[in-house]
Parts: C-alpha cells; sequence; structure tokens
C-alpha cells in the first residue's frame, strides 16, 4: 500500500492534466454533430492505454462509434481482467445552469468539475492509471485488457455485435466497471446489482393541424391534455404502476437482505435537502433506498408539444410527446416490458386522438453475489484501502450492457464505483472529488492482488 500511495503522490499533478485533456474532448455520443468528438476521444484512449504500458491498443469500428480495445498479457496461465468503460457522456443542456463551461474542467472545493468528470471519464481513467502503476512498478499480477465503448449514454447499442464478433479476443475471468457510485468516502460501497432499463418516446396526434384554442377548445380533444391523464393513470394512489403484468417477474426481496441493504447509513431529511424537495413519494411500504435500488420505478423523462415560445398564443395543439422509461429490476425482462408498455399505452387511448409509442432502447438488470470470487477481492481491496468493510449496496441506476456481457461473453462483472450522489452526474455541474479520484488509483491495484490470489 506505501508503494502505491508512493506513486500516486508523485504522480498526482500529472494524472489530472492527463484526464483534464479527455474532459476538454465533448463527445455527446447523442448528438449527431459531435461525430468526429467521438473518434478523438477514441484517439486519446488509444494513446493513453499505450502510454500505460499496453503491449498493443487500437481504435476498432463498430456499427456505431468506435470501441478502443488494449491489452497486455503477460502469462496465458494467469488470471485475466477485463475492464470497461465509456468515453462517451450525456448532453449539457440546459446550459444556462452551469457554474463552469463543461467542457473546460476546473479543479474547485476539492473537486473536479465538468462534464464527463465522474460519469465516466474520470473513473474510467483510474484505470487506465491504476494499469500504467501496476507496469511501471513491476507489481502486475495478471493479464489486463481494455474495452472502451461510446455509447453507454445512448444505451450501447452496436457493443453486443461487437462483442460477439470479436468474443475470443475478449476471453477474461471478470470484467472489471468503475461506473457506479458509493455511499461516501468515510462509507466505501460496492454496488451488487443496477437497475434494467425500458424507454420510449410517444405520439399522440389529434386534430390535423394546431386549432384557435377558443373556437375549438371544448370541443377537440387536446392532445396535451389527453397524453397528461393517460401518463397519470400509470400509476396508482400507493406508487404502483399499473399496467396489468408489470410485476409478473418481480422477484420480491426477502427479509434478510432488505436488513443487510437497510445497514447502509441514510437520512431522508438530508437527502430531500440536498436536491431541494421537502416531501418524498415512492411505492408504499419500502424505503427510499429500496424504491432506487429493488422496486421498479415509472418515469417520464420530457414532455412537449404546443406553443412553447415568449408570451401567451392560443393554441389547441395537433400533436403531444413524451419521452418515458421505467427502470426494472433484475428478474424483469426489458423486451417483455417494451411490448406490454406498448400494447397497454396504446390501448388506454380515448378514440379522440391517436397514439403511437416507439421503443427507444433497453437493457436487463445486474445482479452480483457478495459470496462471488472478485467481490470478495474487491471486499478485501476496500478495507485494505479504506481501513473499512465496504457495505453491498444496488444502484437506482442501469447499465445494460452488463447483463449483456455475461449473456455473451459468459462473464460476470465486479462494480468498483468511487463516485458519489453529489456528483450530479447527466444534470448540470457535474464532478467528481479529487480525493476519490486518487482513492480509485489506490484502490484498483488492490483488487487485482487479491483476485489474482484468490484465483489461483
Amino acid at each position: 500500500m506505501e508503494n502505491i500511495k508512493n506513486y500516486v503522490e508523485a504522480n498526482k499533478q500529472r494524472f489530472l492534466d492527463e484526464l483534464f485533456g479527455l474532459l476538454r474532448i465533448p463527445s455527446i455520443s447523442s448528438l449527431s454533430e459531435n461525430k468526429p468528438d467521438m473518434e478523438r476521444a477514441a484517439q486519446y484512449w488509444k494513446d493513453a492505454i499505450l502510454a500505460a504500458g499496453a503491449d498493443k491498443a487500437q481504435v476498432m469500428p463498430s456499427n456505431g462509434n468506435p470501441v478502443v480495445y488494449g491489452e497486455k498479457i503477460i502469462n496465458a496461465a494467469l488470471p485475466t481482467v477485463l475492464v470497461y468503460g465509456h468515453y462517451d457522456v450525456m448532453p449539457v443542456d440546459p446550459i444556462e445552469k452551469w457554474n463552469t463551461k463543461p467542457f473546460e474542467p476546473i479543479i474547485k472545493d476539492g473537486k473536479i468539475w465538468g462534464r464527463g468528470a465522474d460519469d465516466d471519464k474520470g473513473q474510467a481513467f483510474m484505470h487506465a492509471k491504476a494499469f500504467e502503476l501496476m507496469v511501471k512498478t513491476n507489481t502486475l499480477p495478471c493479464n489486463v485488457k481494455f474495452m472502451i465503448e461510446g455509447e453507454e449514454e445512448i444505451g450501447s447499442p452496436s457493443l453486443a455485435n461487437w462483442c460477439e464478433t470479436h468474443k475470443d479476443m475478449l476471453k477474461a475471468d471478470i470484467i472489471l466497471v468503475s461506473d457506479t457510485g458509493m455511499l461516501s468516502i468515510d462509507m466505501p460501497s460496492i454496488t451488487t446489482g443496477l437497475r434494467g432499463l425500458a424507454y420510449w418516446q410517444v405520439e399522440v396526434t389529434g386534430p390535423n393541424r394546431d386549432l384557435h384554442s377558443g373556437i375549438f377548445g371544448g370541443a377537440v380533444a387536446n392532445p396535451i391534455n389527453v397524453l397528461a391523464k393517460m401518463i397519470a393513470s400509470m400509476t396508482d394512489q400507493d406508487g404502483r404502476i399499473t399496467m396489468p403484468g408489470f410485476y409478473d417477474d418481480v422477484v420480491e426481496i426477502s427479509k434478510e437482505e432488505r436488513a443487510m441493504l437497510a445497514k447502509a447509513p441514510f437520512d431522508d431529511q438530508r437527502y430531500m435537502e440536498s436536491i431541494g424537495v421537502t416531501e418524498l413519494m415512492g411505492e408504499k411500504g419500502y424505503s427510499t433506498t429500496e424504491r432506487t435500488g429493488i422496486r421498479p420505478s415509472f418515469d417520464v423523462c420530457g414532455i412537449w408539444g404546443g406553443y412553447e415560445g415568449e408570451g401567451a398564443k392560443t393554441v389547441l395543439p395537433s400533436k403531444a410527446f413524451a419521452k418515458i422509461s421505467t427502470r426494472l429490476v433484475p428478474n424483469q425482462d426489458h423486451e417483455k416490458i417494451a411490448v406490454m408498455f406498448k400494447k397497454h399505452f396504446e390501448s388506454i387511448a380515448p378514440g379522440s386522438v391517436k397514439v403511437e409509442v416507439t421503443s427507444l432502447h433497453g437493457g436487463q438488470g445486474y445482479g452480483c453475489p457478495i459470496d462471488f470470487p472478485a467481490y470478495q477481492a474487491a471486499e478485501k481491496a476496500y478495507i485494505e484501502s479504506f481501513g473499512k468493510k465496504p457495505i453491498p449496496t444496488r444502484s437506482g441506476g442501469s447499465i445494460p450492457i452488463i447483463s449483456t456481457f455475461e449473456q455473451i461473453l459468459g462473464i460476470k462483472s465486479i462494480l468498483m464505483g468511487f463516485g458519489l450522489e453529489s456528483d450530479a452526474i447527466h444534470s448540470p455541474n457535474e464532478n467528481f472529488p479529487i480525493e476519490n479520484f486518487y482513492k480509485g488509483i489506490e484502490t484498483i491495484p488492490l483488487f487485482y492482488k487479491y483476485f489474482a490470489e484468490i484465483k489461483k
């Protein structure tokens, strides 16, 4: 541990400088105008992996944005760790809410500020530096492969096919991922579960053109009014989703596991204060952490239609739109839910409008048992690095490709996240504590050490 700390201390500023070069690239995968930036980010990662000590690294084509692959094989008889991360980031809107320029990273109040600081450039880059540390200090105990993609924020639509094509190249014993969070720097935790996701766009059409709301209002159905009522009907007063059959595959968590999850300290009042609300809501009979970790949810992610400009315009719009998502628990199949929602939502539409539901993307949930060898290795690493035993937690977020890895490659993943809830990922003013960045670089080599020992 002392040698690890010494190496990190001697290279702290360089690590940050190199990360900042990556953060300055606006690699937004959902915007077509940023396509050249995806290529730039991929090339940056290739160069970073080679500089860290990989035997080879290359930018490889996919059906979408390129995938960066690199490796260092020290002995074919030793275990192999496959590091996964992504170089794409979310859009920055609303830009006026940012206190800094999203792609001009700065350090303030002990944090790195900028889009991708946490999700996932900052966290993924910890692995490049931890790998460098092990190579330069001759302490690398096993083989390492890197797979860094550029489409995670849009559901990784190309990666499954890419993995299928390159299955032999990707053979490994475990996939190591840092794209999740932890409770706090003083209360480390390891994510043992992720929720799945299904996501749609809904289009509601009424009259064949926008109408005068005075002349036609009260006689013609307003698509926005209709859409609002349809959405409101999707959950009941107890916070349960009303779609028939939605809960059929939901596995109820045992009292014992709920008690284990409850050991993680959580303060509803502080939680509300941190996000600026005065009351919480959700499915009746479950705590806040259970609602976001072990239970499914339903949310409208965007809604629009009609006049949105300055001032007033008395219009009864022709169309209304919404983007809707559900977070699913591991046993729910996102494809089944996608079909179920389309059928249900279109069926509850009144005859006064036409409704079209388009599935945008989805992914399965994921679970990692705490008796799994990789979890035990990670636990030992955290104990040595943080001086405390980590708490197993379940994340409310989704990384759809994680379950796909298991299906296609037959490899499970260990989720060693170092982000915090306060990092504002996907939001304006995304940040990542410098302490967490360095702590990740210190902890990751210890995982390699203990994983190699356990696999022996």
